[in-house]
């Protein structure tokens, strides 16, 4: 069923009686090569299992079912599961779960995430499988473009969100995508991004446990984004600091991901 088009995909959400809603961040994509992008971006396999987010009328999921073993929607509107059983319906490889992505723990290893998120949800979402016990090994996704920027940018504009993503992969900004991609279509542009997740043998790799302390003290820093370190940076590691020269008159923002890391690491 080809739902690359406003005119095609009109009837099926009249016979549904489903439209997208603003409270779930709906904006379904309509566009055929920025779908085969992100398919391409995702680097997928036969013997790959995906995790969806919001699979919307499932003309991302159909692509994605054509490649990998298994993939695995996550569709938090009960409204969209008829509509999606009709368009899905040739695919023995998709299971369909009416659950939240956010509350969603994933048993299968490994998997990659390949989702167009909602752009109320991208933060939490990235957080969600990032800290998650069982990671991803990687994620490719449609975000917000201003969200894909900030993501991208590190010292002297970090945020904690740019920190996280640096901290347990390797981002690429793969291309920005017009509005007019969507239906209905957004009032801001998208982006493509791909996060491959360090492994072990990856000279960056930090154990998980360091990594969320990372994150800890560095949120504790940031909540006074304004004050200096050492107004904000918690006393015990004010010594370490020292040790690595590092000038406590900067603000949060301004420390690279490499400071970060000697600043935890022992």
């Amino acid at each position: 069923m080809d739902l690359n088009s406003r005119k095609n995909i009109l009837p099926i959400l009249q016979k549904y009686n489903v439209f997208a809603k603003k409270s779930f961040g709906q904006n379904f994509l309509i566009n055929e090569d920025t779908l085969d992008e992100i398919v391409k971006t995702a680097e997928l396999s036969p013997k790959d299992t995906v995790i969806e987010v919001g699979p919307g009328l499932g003309v991302l999921t159909a692509e994605l079912a054509k490649i990998a073993k298994k993939v695995i929607s996550l569709e938090l509107d009960r409204t969209l599961l008829p509509l999606l059983a009709e368009t899905l319906k040739d695919f023995q490889n998709i299971e369909i779960l009416n659950q939240d992505a956010l509350k969603y723990s994933t048993q299968e290893s490994p998997y990659k995430i390949v989702a167009n998120i909602p752009y109320n949800i991208t933060s939490h979402l990235i957080n969600h499988f990032l800290q998650a016990e069982n990671k991803p090994t990687s994620l490719t996704l449609l975000v917000q473009k201003e969200v894909a920027q900030k993501m991208f940018t590190l010292e002297p504009d970090m945020t904690v969100l740019s920190l996280q993503v640096a901290i347990f992969g390797k981002m690429k900004l793969v291309k920005i995508i017009p509005a007019g991609h969507f239906h209905p279509a957004p009032k801001v542009d998208s982006a493509i991004i791909h996060i491959k997740l360090f492994t072990k043998k990856d000279p960056e790799y930090i154990p998980s446990e360091t990594a969320l302390k990372i994150l800890k003290v560095a949120k504790i820093c940031f909540s006074g984004r304004r004050k200096k370190l050492r107004n904000t940076l918690p006393k015990e590691f004010h010594e370490k600091a020292a040790q690595i020269n590092l000038d406590l008159s900067l603000r949060p923002e301004r420390l690279s991901t490499k400071q970060w890391r000697s600043l935890l690491l022992d």
